[in-house]
């Protein structure tokens, strides 16, 4: 019994470490993205004269992650193919969480950040994709087929979130 305490308490502290790495990375991703002057805003568009490449990577990623997502989640699990599928999931919801990590518009936001709440979902993402693995790895199905499904809701949320007029997709979309 002492020793499942021992090892239920080292692999929490293995979830905490990623935990921390990844929120770690991300901050510095966004702080990185704050003194570059940030690529969604009307200025930095006209400036451009293009959809800037955080913008193309993002869309690029998650347009085929909301497309795969649904094949990893309805078909059969555990198999070699469920596996390939899920990494490629896995790796296309990081990149996009990484990109959206550049996308913003300085000076708004939340507390002036240039960040909206849709950037929580970044943070979430860039934590819980590599503890949905861990999970797994570890034999923790249930859980890690929660948090892969609530990801995927998430993914559906933000983005319907990122349609609402005067966004970037919104004005893209909608005029």
């Amino acid at each position: 019994m002492k020793q499942d305490t021992i090892l239920t308490r080292k692999n929490a502290m293995s979830v905490a470490g990623m935990a921390l790495i990844t929120a770690l990375i991300t901050l510095v991703l966004m702080a990185l993205s704050g003194l570059t002057g940030g690529y969604s805003t009307q200025g930095a568009m006209e400036r451009s004269g293009a959809i800037t490449l955080p913008i193309i990577v993002h869309l690029s990623t998650v347009i085929p992650a909301v497309l795969l997502g649904p094949v990893v989640l309805l078909r059969k699990k555990g198999d070699a193919s469920h596996r390939l599928l899920g990494r490629t999931w896995s790796v296309l919801m990081l990149v996009t969480a990484i990109a959206s990590a550049f996308i913003h518009a300085p000076g708004g936001g939340i507390l002036g950040t240039g960040y909206s709440p849709i950037h929580f979902f970044t943070l979430w993402t860039l934590i819980c994709i590599p503890l949905a693995v861990w999970l797994a790895r570890k034999g923790h199905i249930d859980e890690h087929r929660r948090m892969m499904g609530g990801l995927y809701v998430g993914l559906l949320v933000a983005g319907a979130f990122s349609f609402i007029p005067g966004r970037f997709m919104g004005n893209l979309v909608f005029g």
